[in-house]
């Protein structure tokens, strides 16, 4: 039976990437964005074309959500798969963004992933199969300076990604990292909005502009990281048994976020057997 697949933020970047790629492995693909009449009018006619079926949705309104997911759900009979990806990016002086830049970016990374997660679960719950995947960062394991902001949504997205996934380990909830890639998401990237608090910083406050030249160099350069490793790693987990999927899949240069994983992963364990409930990730069969 082919899956039905929904992938949020799938207008561009990793979002379009693997709504096409899953689409010509032969799933039902639902490409869910903002603004299918207005400015993403063109990506939605485009994946039309390709036989994938288009859903207005955004991810930080609630009516939105569930309307998209209800859509779905009365077309598609079922969701099988959810792959939260939408999301944005912020680089810059901490100190210079303001709480409701904050608010937005939260609103956006993590509140998104549990409005759409809450959405598709009732559906999935009652045939007792279904499966989740995130995706985070490498910056949700490791620190870069003046991507704090990003980063703190990414440590959330983990903490909500591992809760999950002993909560609804009889269905599946795993984690894709994706390092840094040659996305659109660099091109829209959110700003401090303080200028004069940035400018307070002297040289520090020009750290940022040379890390996006940095960043831009890589990109151009001959073997520049392909951004389809995201789509590929989406794709091997959807094909995966339940219970044999792993609970995190760095895609790109680790920057040290695959030893964290290692690390963690015992003593989390160890940490929910504390607790007494180290039946929760125990797949029953």
């Amino acid at each position: 039976m082919t899956k039905i697949i929904l992938i949020t933020g799938a207008s561009t970047g990793f979002g379009r990437d693997t709504a096409e790629a899953l689409a010509r492995a032969g799933y039902h693909v639902f490409a869910a964005m903002r603004d299918i009449a207005g400015r993403n009018r063109g990506h939605a006619d485009a994946l039309r074309s390709q036989k994938i079926g288009v859903v207005e949705l955004d991810v930080t309104d609630d009516a939105s959500v569930d309307r998209a997911i209800a859509s779905t759900l009365a077309e598609a009979g079922r969701i099988d798969v959810l792959v939260n990806n939408a999301g944005i990016a912020s680089a810059g002086v901490s100190e210079a963004f303001t709480p409701d830049q904050a608010k937005v970016l939260f609103n956006t990374n993590v509140v998104g992933v549990l409005r759409t997660t809450r959405a598709v679960l009732p559906a999935m719950r009652a045939v007792g199969d279904g499966l989740i995947i995130n995706i985070g960062s490498v910056l949700g394991r490791v620190t870069f300076p003046f991507f704090g902001i990003y980063g703190a949504s990414k440590f959330a997205v983990e903490a909500l990604t591992d809760s999950f996934r002993y909560e609804l380990s009889q269905l599946g909830v795993v984690l894709v990292q994706p390092s840094a890639y040659p996305t659109n998401m660099y091109a829209s990237i959110q700003q401090p909005a303080d200028a004069a608090r940035a400018a307070a910083y002297g040289t520090i406050g020009e750290i940022p502009g040379k890390l996006f030249a940095t960043f831009n160099g890589m990109f151009s350069a001959a073997g520049a990281p392909n951004p389809h490793d995201v789509a590929a790693a989406i794709a091997a987990l959807v094909v995966l048994p339940k219970g044999g999927r792993p609970a995190r899949t760095v895609v790109g240069q680790p920057f040290g976020s695959d030893a964290v994983n290692t690390a963690t992963a015992a003593l989390q364990q160890g940490v929910v057997e504390a607790l007494g409930l180290g039946h929760l990730a125990t797949l029953k069969v």
